[in-house]
């Protein structure tokens, strides 16, 4: 590992000002796009909705559901925000409504729920918990622990516990293929989703943890870079949403192309790099995804087949795609990169019905490439 990540060295590049637009600009988008997000000023953008008992939700727009991928993104995006109030009608809404106490998935959320609190399913995605857990340990250590359910560092320790001992007493599944460490797409299935993987999450709880997991962590961030690398198309960097455990597409249900969960790739091999440098992060893939959008049309962004040959159908999430595609300029450099960046920059957010994962996306690629996703230490 390079010991020159903002881990190690507490700075984080405002990579939208090295490519020469002005901080003041950059701060005010910052602060623009959370108003737009998550105050009721801009109903044609606004996502998070407050209820009337202290607690507040993040609604997919498109299926008119709240899930636990949106909650741990609006959790995480809070506490980047230090915006505490938020953050905690956030945990509130999925402590009361989306954690299960019995059955096989007893100590896990429900993946989606309706905004009233009914769930809607009593199954667990893992891509949620994994966000809950880092936001969880931030939240703890910017702001301190305070009661139940608020004593965040042991909410973050309980749950990735949880994760990866799930079955021990056969009451379950975990979360992790405790064999070859990777994340599951679900629990009770054997193969994986390439975007579910968070190498940089994995660093820092093999610091926080509960202290016999940190061996676990450790192995599972390296063997992520790895599986990032083996999942990616060798000429265009796109991958599979779904992946069997040697990197190769898994078509159940028209899942082995790449399509809207498959964006986030970028992303996470872009904050890995930004944060540990490590020698395994698999940066090329993110020159080749850069490579093979940088001249087409926006308007014309498609499903692919990871070798980049495109369906008729068009992308659902363009806005995210841009976004995500600039947010690799965090691993990249060139003209590639300037060109994502500029048309990120230009693209505003997404209205509609069909806002939120893009606007989700948006925000987190505003953040990353301000300088503004960081990581929150114990004092």
């Amino acid at each position: 590992m390079n010991y020159i990540g903002a881990y190690f060295t507490d700075r984080y590049r405002n990579l939208i000002n090295d490519y020469g637009y002005k901080k003041d600009e950059i701060n005010n988008r910052v602060k623009e796009t959370w108003n737009k997000l998550f105050t009721s000023n801009c109903p044609e953008t606004q996502i998070f909705f407050q209820t009337d008992n202290n607690m507040g939700y993040m609604l997919d727009t498109g299926n008119n559901d709240v899930r636990t991928e949106g909650m741990s993104y609006g959790m995480m995006m809070a506490v980047q925000m230090d915006e505490k109030d938020i953050f905690d009608q956030l945990w509130l809404w999925t402590k009361t409504f989306m954690y299960m106490e019995e059955g096989e998935n007893a100590g896990y959320f429900a993946w989606s729920c309706s905004p009233d609190g009914t769930k809607n399913s009593y199954g667990p995605a893992p891509d949620g918990e994994e966000y809950f857990a880092l936001a969880l340990f931030f939240a703890s250590h910017r702001w301190g622990d305070g009661v139940v359910p608020y004593n965040y560092s042991e909410q973050a320790k309980d749950l990735l516990h949880c994760c990866i001992h799930k079955g021990d007493n056969n009451d379950g599944y975990p979360m992790w293929n405790r064999a070859n460490k990777l994340i599951k797409f679900v629990p009770n299935v054997e193969f994986s989703d390439p975007s579910y993987h968070l190498p940089h999450f994995y660093e820092l709880f093999a610091l926080w943890a509960n202290e016999i997991d940190r061996p676990f962590w450790k192995e599972a961030a390296q063997e992520s870079r790895k599986y990032i690398a083996q999942s990616a198309h060798p000429v265009t960097g796109l991958t599979p949403e779904y992946a069997f455990y040697n990197g190769s597409p898994n078509h159940i249900r028209g899942f082995g192309h790449f399509y809207s969960d498959s964006y986030r790739v970028a992303c996470n091999i872009a904050l890995d790099y930004e944060w540990f440098r490590d020698n395994a992060c698999p940066t090329v893939v993110n020159e080749k995804i850069q490579n093979f959008f940088v001249d087409k049309d926006p308007g014309d962004y498609r499903r692919y087949r990871i070798d980049g040959e495109p369906f008729e159908e068009k992308a659902l999430h363009p806005v995210g795609l841009i976004a995500t595609n600039a947010m690799a300029s965090l691993a990249t450099s060139g003209e590639n990169a300037r060109k994502s960046i500029e048309l990120f920059w230009n693209t505003p957010l997404r209205t509609g019905k069909r806002r939120y994962y893009d606007n989700c996306l948006y925000f987190f690629s505003l953040l990353a490439l301000s300088g503004n996703f960081r990581i929150y230490k114990p004092d």
